[in-house]
């Protein structure tokens, strides 16, 4: 693995002699940013000789309590684990008070351990490297969606949406509304201000399928490269939010009554000369894209957990939504859960409807290419694309809770062949530990409830 050289840093101390903290930042398995402020004088070391972080924090539950059953609290002493800079993730931070940039770090192989072992990006590279080795390389881009809320719970203490210019709250769907972004023209062009700055190649916006409901695409490119850019946008909108006096909410499904949030994840696979693999005439691409499907399809029950890691998750499938509902296929149709998107030959690719945008990019780049090379190897057929309404010819639907899922990576047969076990056994503890401490929250029946409530 190759880290970021110290010149990257002085460069940047000389560039920008008024930043005074350092948001030095990794990763763990649920998606969330752990890490810590570091002042400018701490910032060399860093590139030097890396920074030492516990191992715990590679085992974390998504409320940021000590799972012991990962193996990396009592047993190993939550040994210190070197990290080190990745090379470009130092950027600025425009919507801090006090003068501060982001550093990204990841686990050093060999010094990292054995939180190394549980690191996102690491298992991506695995996967990724497999590729490589066969002569693909895969391109990648996210599209994500996200709600823009109001700081301030209601009367009830449940989540609202962040009123407009006037002080009135959206109401109306306005699905590709104009007006809509209008009225967030302040917030988006700070966002797209910061997203320059840090170099993340923010595109497309526009009003998606609900009230106060916002998706911004990015740009495709290399997968390694295009998950960075995803987590750090997903840091950076929340930043610019706050600074606007409102909280940007990734969460797959906040409101009963409106729609969920997406994580659609667009992929191909190029040669060792940046040619796309499946570009062709025909609609429907060539049979590697089609293989591709077929693999994506009979993982997805296993890999389900990568892309709906949480008991919210689950609420999103719903008929006639937008979002999926079964293991189908189809082209230029977005009542499927794996479309081809229409277009110039050049530009053929599928595009992943299924993850919730409170997926981790890393985890689930990773579990959907390992459903791909599994497709590629095994020249798995998809079967009979659907046309029309897909959402009417459902006869298989996706597993609809989080213990399913759970239970179905934890006795995967195929995926500890391409999702290093170690990872897995760490992942899988986190989010038995997290499954466990819901259900004792909500206790049975009201689970029976939240299951089918939708």
């Amino acid at each position: 693995m190759a880290f970021a050289k110290v010149q990257e840093a002085l460069d940047f101390l000389e560039r920008y002699p008024d930043i005074e903290l350092f948001e030095l930042f990794i990763l763990d398995a649920n998606g969330v940013p752990r890490g810590k402020l570091l002042h400018r004088e701490e910032l060399l070391p860093v590139y030097e000789s890396g920074r030492p972080l516990p191992s715990t924090i590679m085992g974390l539950s998504i409320n940021g309590d000590d799972v012991e059953e990962s193996g990396l609290v009592w047993d190993v002493g939550d040994v210190d684990c070197r990290a080190y800079p990745l090379a470009g993730s130092l950027v600025l931070m425009p919507w801090r008070c006090i003068p501060t940039a982001a550093l990204q770090v990841s686990m050093h192989p060999q010094q990292g351990l054995p939180a190394a072992v549980a690191d996102p990006r690491h298992l991506l590279q695995q996967v990724i490297g497999r590729f490589e080795a066969k002569g693909y390389y895969p391109v990648m881009a996210c599209e994500l969606e996200f709600y823009l809320l109001d700081q301030q719970t209601d009367s009830l203490g449940k989540p609202q949406l962040a009123p407009e210019p006037g002080g009135a709250r959206p109401y109306a769907t306005q699905v590709y509304g104009l007006r809509e972004l209008e009225q967030l023209e302040p917030f988006l062009a700070d966002l797209y201000a910061a997203c320059k700055l840090q170099g993340i190649p923010a595109r497309t916006a526009i009003s998606e399928y609900a009230p106060g409901q916002v998706e911004i695409t990015l740009q495709h490119g290399d997968a390694l490269t295009a998950m960075d850019q995803a987590v750090r946008y997903k840091r950076l909108v929340k930043g610019v939010a706050h600074q606007h006096g409102m909280q940007a909410c990734f969460m797959a499904k906040p409101f009963a009554q409106l729609s969920g949030s997406g994580m659609h994840m667009h992929i191909s696979l190029n040669d060792d000369q940046g040619h796309n693999l499946f570009a062709s005439d025909d609609p429907a691409g060539t049979p590697l894209l089609r293989w591709s499907i077929g693999g994506m399809l009979a993982c997805l029950t296993d890999t389900l957990l990568f892309f709906c890691p949480n008991a919210n998750s689950y609420r999103r499938f719903q008929s006639e939504s937008y979002a999926p509902l079964a293991p189908t296929w189809g082209v230029d149709n977005r009542t499927v859960s794996m479309r081809i998107p229409g277009g110039p030959p050049a530009s053929r690719h599928i595009e992943h409807r299924i993850c919730g945008a409170d997926a981790n990019p890393y985890l689930a780049a990773a579990a959907i290419l390992a459903g791909v090379l599994r497709g590629v190897d095994e020249r798995l057929d998809p079967g009979t694309p659907v046309t029309g309404n897909g959402y009417a010819q459902v006869t298989e639907t996706l597993p609809g809770d989080w213990l399913t899922t759970l239970n179905a990576c934890s006795t995967s047969t195929w995926l500890p062949e391409l999702i290093d076990p170690a990872f897995l056994k760490i992942y899988l503890a986190v989010k038995q530990a997290e499954y466990q401490q819901f259900m004792a929250e909500v206790g049975e029946q009201d689970w029976r409830w939240y299951r089918h409530t939708t």
